[in-house]
């Protein structure tokens, strides 16, 4: 059980919630596979898969939910090549042009009875939360990808109250700095070979960069002519590599051999302890890295976040 990828939401005011209570308030919503007349379905599965039945895997206060959702798959050419068969019969038939609401309605009826022959397409997507680390991790390579299991999981529960974490300063400014050399690379930070590169005019280019070195010449030409730096390839604390982009999404992240040599020694036999095993070592790992990200960034800015000290006493009675 290895993320391939990070968003990070952060809670605004405490929360927590045990792992009975997640169950039951996620069994109210489980996957159900779409009816013959729908085209979307969503709702929470079994983490482990075939290897287990609840909804929630919890290891040492984190825990693990999986959200499903099935998409029935109508080709747009197949339905207007026949919605135009349709369309031409009838002006053949009847004499008269067809306009386009009633092209509609043509579309919207093929649809409808193509959806029983459908083929499918199932995508499973992961989160955890870990209420004692103030953030809930989704596996999510874009911000509407997580967002769609954050809004599932409010659904559910009643309230979530997260929003994506803020830092001081703006992210762009320290990429930036950093492959100029006028904010210091920090000690945990190692500069990988991959970054874009953006104009911040209206119409401005952009310039992606692979397997080169980014303080070579050619990047700080760029640099030097205005361009500013919206993702980067970075290296954490020589254990974690991934590309960050400026919405602080964590994207292609690898774990390093430290990791991997301790899971080897889990045994291989095991399915549910190799999952439990790697589950824990991530969200530890994790739990080290996105603080220390945060404070590397320029610092996280904690004003819209209500503290357990924020917190108005209780009214005496």
């Amino acid at each position: 059980m290895w993320f391939r990828n990070a968003r990070v939401f952060r809670f605004t005011k405490p929360f927590d919630i045990t792992t009975d209570e997640l169950e039951e308030k996620l069994q109210a919503d489980t996957f159900k596979p779409c009816g013959p007349q729908e085209t979307t379905r969503q709702g929470w599965v079994a983490p482990l898969g075939k290897h287990g039945e609840t909804l929630v895997h919890s290891a040492n206060g984190y825990h693990l939910i999986a959200l499903r959702r099935e998409d029935k798959i109508l080709p747009g050419s197949v339905i207007k090549e026949l919605m135009e068969e349709r369309a031409e019969a009838i002006e053949i038939d009847q004499g008269r042009k067809v306009r386009r609401k009633e092209k509609d309605e043509l579309k919207e009826q093929i649809m409808l009875e193509m959806l029983p022959q459908a083929f499918s397409k199932n995508r499973r997507s992961f989160a955890y939360l870990a209420p004692k680390d103030g953030v809930m991790v989704v596996d999510a390579g874009s911000a509407k990808q997580a967002e769609e299991i954050a809004s599932a999981l409010r659904k559910s529960i009643g309230s979530l109250p997260v929003r994506p974490p803020a830092v001081e300063q703006a992210p762009i400014f320290t990429f930036t700095g950093w492959l100029d050399e006028s904010i210091d690379l920090p000690a945990q930070v190692e500069l990988g070979d991959e970054c874009e590169l953006k104009d911040p005019a209206e119409d401005g280019g952009v310039v992606r960069c692979k397997g080169m070195n980014l303080q070579a010449d050619e990047i700080q030409n760029h640099l030097q002519a205005g361009m500013q730096v919206t993702k980067l390839a970075i290296t954490w604390d020589d254990n974690v590599s991934f590309v960050l982009d400026e919405e602080l999404g964590i994207r292609r992240l690898k774990f390093g051999e430290t990791l991997q040599e301790q899971l080897e020694n889990v045994d291989a036999d095991d399915a549910l302890a190799k999952f439990d095993a790697s589950f824990s070592l991530m969200t530890l790992e994790l739990a080290k890295l996105i603080p220390g990200l945060l404070e590397a960034l320029g610092g996280e800015d904690r004003s819209a976040l209500i503290d357990d000290e924020d917190r108005p006493a209780p009214v005496s009675q």
